[in-house]
């Protein structure tokens, strides 16, 4: 394996950012971000997208992205200014591959003759060279030893805080960081409509979010209930969320919390009282989700994109996390952002070293918690405290 070695492609330095803040390139008028995966994958890349636009104002940002990201983003207001869905890709966009619509993607992407392309898509081993195929006239981005090299390129180690790898790499462009951490704004006519939804001020909620894409990053849902119950009985309303997909593992949690409906008795679940603890999940579109999650008290979530989400939209959050992804992905700031940590260093099956992460590291089959260890009282503890707080600006 070779050496980890920065390219600085020529430049010179003109300061320093998270790392070195490169010359500026000339020119550049249309750039393309290359970020696939979910709503957290998204929140990692916006500082570094805020930070291009400051430095090249007059351009206009296009993410290369997935559908989740467009929907999202046609629904708050970002520093994107449009996105284009990437293709089934290996290493970029998992699904089946079909070579024809890899080159019908690329052939667009080049016909629109980007300046800049950035890569904030992990190590760069398939990513590298799907953005070389756009054939920008620079290319930036983070890189393995065994990743094609780009005009700049990035030392990529796995154990990096996200969206600060993502504005070191914005810094060989040329782009010092404006924003440490994601900042967003619901657009107004879904808060209004959330509002009305929900019938309710939205102020004395908590959200919970149980579900995350790794099972290893849940904590489990009788401790989310547990923190659910004691929050309904302090007087909070109790939203639980998810995607369809997490439909499921929200009702667990809403029957923990409440107990079953016994046979034959009617639902208060689903009548118009405004019950203490509700499910949500599957109900609300993109743009509703940021609309609860920037009016609520709280989110009470795993390492998961709404809790990334709530962050990005100035919400106290309490996060559970794995000490590993903590280091990755947790909240820079404590005044607003509790974590909890779970510190498992093997899987309690198998023995294997679950800290050995990074792109050349296997991952065993088993996905037993690694947060199960973190207490509820610990949580809810740290729930009383932040919507303790003085309240919010609104207008955010």
């Amino acid at each position: 394996m070779g050496h980890l070695n920065a390219d600085f492609g020529g430049a010179h330095m003109t300061g320093f950012g998270i790392g070195p803040v490169l010359e500026e390139f000339t020119g550049v008028s249309r750039i393309a971000v290359l970020r696939g995966g979910g709503l957290g994958d998204l929140m990692y890349a916006v500082p570094a997208v805020t930070a291009l636009k400051a430095a090249y104002p007059k351009s206009t940002v296009t993410l290369l992205g997935t559908p989740i990201h467009a929907e999202l983003l046609a629904q708050v207001e970002s520093p994107v200014d449009e996105t284009a869905i990437l293709p089934f890709a290996e290493g970029v966009r998992p699904g089946p591959v079909i070579e024809e619509h890899q080159d019908g993607f690329i052939a667009a992407m080049r016909a629109r003759n980007f300046d800049l392309a950035v890569q904030l898509h992990g190590g760069g081993r398939h990513s590298n060279p799907f953005l070389l195929r756009l054939g920008a006239r620079h290319t930036v981005g983070a890189g393995t030893p065994d990743a094609a090299r780009l005009e700049r390129t990035v030392p990529y180690t796995y154990y990096q805080h996200e969206p600060l790898r993502a504005l070191e790499v914005a810094g060989y462009a040329g782009a010092p960081p404006v924003d440490l951490e994601a900042r967003l704004r619901p657009r107004p006519e879904f808060e209004r409509q959330l509002a009305v939804s929900l019938a309710g001020d939205t102020h004395t909620v908590v959200v919970i979010h149980p579900g995350a894409t790794d099972p290893r990053r849940r904590w489990p849902a009788q401790r989310f209930a547990a923190v659910a119950r004691r929050a309904a009985d302090d007087g909070f309303r109790v939203l639980v969320i998810g995607d369809q997909s997490e439909r499921e593992l929200a009702e667990t949690v809403v029957e923990l919390a409440v107990g079953p409906v016994p046979p034959g008795a009617d639902d208060a679940r689903g009548s118009s009282s405004d019950p203490p603890v509700a499910s949500l999940a599957g109900k609300l579109s993109l743009g509703e989700l940021a609309g609860l999650l920037a009016g609520c008290s709280v989110v009470v979530a795993n390492d998961s994109g709404p809790r990334h989400l709530a962050q990005a939209l100035g919400t106290p959050t309490v996060g559970i996390f794995w000490a590993g992804n903590a280091i990755n992905a947790a909240p820079l700031g404590r005044s607003m952002h509790r974590i909890h940590l779970g510190w498992a260093t093997h899987c309690a099956v198998c023995g294997i070293d679950i800290t050995q992460v990074g792109w050349t590291a296997p991952r065993c089959r088993h996905d037993v918690s690694t947060v199960e260890t973190v207490a509820a009282d610990a949580v809810y503890e740290d729930v009383l405290q932040l919507t303790a707080m003085t309240p919010r600006p609104r207008g955010r």
